[in-house]
């Protein structure tokens, strides 16, 4: 990333694993996620004969290499592996025509964008799971002006309350961020300290004040990883408005307005938009 830009896509795979699943002539939707789903007429538990798992696999690799836009949906589909229902399979067939109509998108990193510079964001979805009542974490770096790791994930407790799981999320970005610095350090010109942005301030009193709190004195030790390495100066943290929190995309479904919003600001964009970036 000296002089010009580089973008990175996969449509010729993403061709390739709509054909195999025969939704190659599907109609294009706008989001991988259906807000408005329920479940209230019958589920049964999917026949033996649909290809389920080699779905959610094939799509797992994309979402990991190329399209955090449809991380979070992957992510949910995939905890229906052992047992799917036939609203899964609904749900995999959504990605499918969501990635249709989106064959030309791809991450795109710029070579001026705050030089020398790593983002992070994390957020949570609390209780958001009706089942378990676990939060999902939800996770984004940034590089160069593109996605370079992100994650949606269930956390593996049960927490009780919006700052836990903020915290809890924040710390799981703390230990990403950390392999960040020392990986850019070694190959680019990483120069200021890499900064993690979270939108709630509770959970950034937490990370930054190390005073007993009486509220979260249950919380497990290996989460106060985040404010070890705030202390240390290894990392900042900041806050950040819920309209800029890119890591909300990773953590539940989102209105096609604020979907497409974050998912261009995480650098995801289509082929032709490398005609505008300035290479001189």
């Amino acid at each position: 990333l000296t002089n010009c830009a580089l973008f990175i896509g996969q449509r010729a795979y993403t061709e390739r694993i709509l054909e195999r699943f025969g939704m190659e002539n599907s109609h294009a939707v706008a989001t991988p996620c259906d807000i408005s789903a329920e479940h209230s007429e019958p589920n049964p538990e999917l026949d033996a004969t649909v290809p389920f798992r080699e779905a959610v696999g094939s799509l797992m690799y994309l979402s990991i290499a190329t399209r955090p836009d449809i991380t979070y949906a992957v992510s949910v589909v995939s905890e229906a592996l052992a047992k799917p229902r036939m609203s899964d399979w609904r749900a995999v067939k959504r990605i499918f025509r969501y990635l249709k109509g989106t064959l030309e998108y791809g991450l795109l990193y710029q070579p001026n964008y705050n030089v020398g510079k790593l983002e992070a964001y994390s957020d949570a979805d609390y209780a958001g799971d009706v089942q378990t009542r676990r939060s999902r974490t939800g996770m984004v770096c940034k590089y160069a002006g593109g996605a370079i790791t992100w994650l949606s994930r269930k956390q593996r407790c049960v927490v009780l309350s919006t700052t836990e799981a903020e915290y809890i999320a924040a710390s799981e970005a703390a230990k990403e961020i950390v392999w960040l610095k020392l990986l850019l350090s070694e190959i680019t010109q990483l120069q200021a300290v890499p900064c993690l942005q979270i939108d709630n301030a509770s959970a950034i009193k937490l990370a930054k004040n190390p005073e007993f709190h009486k509220r979260s004195k249950h919380v497990d030790i290996k989460f106060h990883f985040i404010r070890e390495k705030y202390n240390d100066g290894v990392i900042t943290v900041s806050h950040v408005d819920g309209i800029n929190q890119i890591a909300d995309i990773q953590t539940k479904p989102l209105p096609r307005v604020r979907f497409e919003k974050i998912r261009n600001m995480m650098g995801l964009l289509p082929c032709k938009a490398t005609s505008f970036v300035n290479n001189e």
